[in-house]
């Protein structure tokens, strides 16, 4: 296929930042189909074309989760720079939760697109169709365009990389390590396009969590990959000649936090996630010396836009926090069979985590199932562990 035409792709960035309208907010970006499937192919290939383990050079600002949150991720670039400015590592979980993810991954694609040397996309455990079908990004999609489209963003996903070693010293994932991680070229050997499956190295690099109270493996509260000891992120850092881990996947109260006595950094992008959490964001910026630097993002409505910082608060992964997940299920007679499949999705995912409610949202679907039918919408609230 030919490379993207460059006059169109800078149209489609500069339609993206213009949808900034002050006071932090962002309008919808009108991106026809035929633009975004471009996007889409053309990272594609790009994807490809570079290794499953990206191996890149500092200087360069390492950013985690977005999640949509399009208005944030544009302050992120007025504050680090907008590319080709600066160079910049995204550890993942681009859609879902957030408002916009359609212009968040798009811009994001464009960025990789325009500078595929200085703009690197890592996956995370959200560019996963079986998880951005339940959270949000499907019914963007849907809402805003059609199912077609996010078939192709799923096809796009499943060629992204899943990590990167900056200067031999510092490698990065999403999620985190795995019992099956002995050396690094295992990770430069998988196979792309790949789906994410439910367990094994692929999953454990986007799902993993540290746990400071363990040693060794541990069962992950989530109900998908382990957990981890500071003892696993020593010893791989012992064996692989390597300074320090980072990754995201979890929220942060600062944005950033140590972990393993700074062997392990999570980094989290979205401030105010949720709308719920009042959390910072954080930027890090490593230096060509391997220094490292937090650049901080606070909610908007918090006194002071931006502010820095390079040391710790809270050492160690905080305490889990519970979240309401929420379906919107739109059950009007003629689409009632779909509503009663996404709120069996909502629900089957609950069990898959573990989730201790699901069996009495099952009840509240069988003793409502027939007043859906003609009522608007049925909401369904379950309480389960943080899924970031």
């Amino acid at each position: 296929m030919p490379p993207m035409d460059e006059g169109l792709l800078d149209d489609i960035i500069a339609r993206l930042l213009a949808a900034k309208t002050g006071r932090g907010a962002t309008k919808t970006v009108q991106l026809t189909e035929a633009e975004i499937r471009q996007l889409c192919v053309a990272s594609k290939e790009i994807f490809l074309s570079q290794p499953n383990l990206l191996e890149l050079e500092a200087p360069i600002k390492i950013c985690g989760d977005i999640h949509g949150q399009y208005s944030d991720l544009l302050r992120l670039f007025e504050y680090g720079g907008f590319p080709p400015a600066a160079n910049y590592l995204f550890l993942g979980d681009y859609v879902d939760r957030g408002k916009q993810s359609i212009e968040t991954i798009c811009l994001l694609l464009a960025y990789k697109i325009k500078y595929r040397e200085n703009f690197f996309l890592l996956r995370g455990n959200h560019e996963c169709a079986s998880i951005n079908r339940i959270y949000g990004f499907y019914d963007e999609c849907k809402r805003r365009f059609n199912v077609r489209l996010w078939k192709v963003f799923t096809d796009c996903f499943n060629c992204l990389p899943v990590a990167a070693l900056i200067d031999e010293k510092i490698l990065c994932m999403h999620g985190g390590l795995s019992p099956d991680l002995k050396n690094l070229d295992q990770i430069r050997n998988i196979a792309r396009p790949v789906d994410v499956p439910d367990q094994g190295l692929l999953c454990d690099l986007l799902w993993a969590d540290p746990d400071k109270d363990i040693e060794g493996w541990g069962e992950n509260d989530r109900g998908v990959s382990y957990t981890f000891g500071p003892d696993r992120v020593s010893e791989l850092l012992q064996k692989q000649d390597l300074d320090l881990i980072c990754r995201a996947h979890q929220v942060v109260e600062d944005g950033y936090e140590f972990f393993a006595k700074r062997q392990l950094v999570t980094i989290f992008s979205a401030p105010n996630y949720c709308g719920e959490f009042d959390n910072a964001g954080a930027m890090m910026s490593v230096d060509d010396t391997l220094t490292c630097s937090f650049q901080i993002l606070k909610p908007l409505d918090k006194k002071g836009r931006f502010g820095f910082g390079n040391n710790i608060l809270k050492p160690g992964t905080p305490p889990r926090k519970l979240f309401l997940l929420h379906l919107y299920a739109n059950a009007s007679s003629s689409d009632f069979h779909e509503a009663m499949s996404r709120v069996n999705l909502l629900l089957q995912y609950c069990a898959r985590i573990n989730c201790h409610w699901h069996r009495e949202c099952w009840s509240v679907v069988g003793s409502t199932s027939a007043t859906v039918k003609i009522a608007s919408e049925i909401e369904l609230l379950c309480t389960c562990t943080e899924l970031a």
